[in-house]
């Protein structure tokens, strides 16, 4: 299980109470679907070379993955939807979502709060892990 891999313990703890994981969730959900216009969306430059190696355009690679990222399917159990993978070129794409303070210094103290909380989605493979 990827998520196991991964873990953001550098930020803080959240409140994760079934209505703040809800709304977490759905502000993740705007998050990868381009909407949050505070969200930074990155992704690891392993990733991108590896689908640049072919001749590719970086930016018709970017805009390929993040579509593909777009019509990322969650099981229905996963309320927060801050970690997942998707496949790009046969390859696995893995993301994850963290959450900032407003200046994306150090890990938000209310992450179902958009007014505080600045969300960084990374976009990386099984080697940047």
């Amino acid at each position: 299980d990827w998520s196991s891999d991964v873990c953001s313990s550098d930020l803080q703890m959240v409140d994760t109470t079934d209505s703040n994981i809800d709304t977490i969730g759905r502000l993740n959900d705007r998050c990868r679907q381009g909407l949050d216009r505070t969200a930074k969306v990155m992704m690891t430059s392993a990733c991108l070379a590896t689908f640049t190696e072919d001749g590719t355009s970086a930016l018709a690679v970017q805009i390929g993955i993040v579509d593909a990222l777009r019509r990322c399917a969650f099981d229905p159990r996963d309320r927060e939807r801050n970690r997942g993978e998707f496949e790009f070129r046969g390859q696995t794409v893995y993301f994850s979502i963290d959450y900032y303070d407003l200046a994306r210094e150090y890990g938000s103290e209310d992450p179902a709060d958009p007014t505080k909380t600045r969300r960084v989605l990374m976009m990386m493979l099984r080697g940047d892990l």
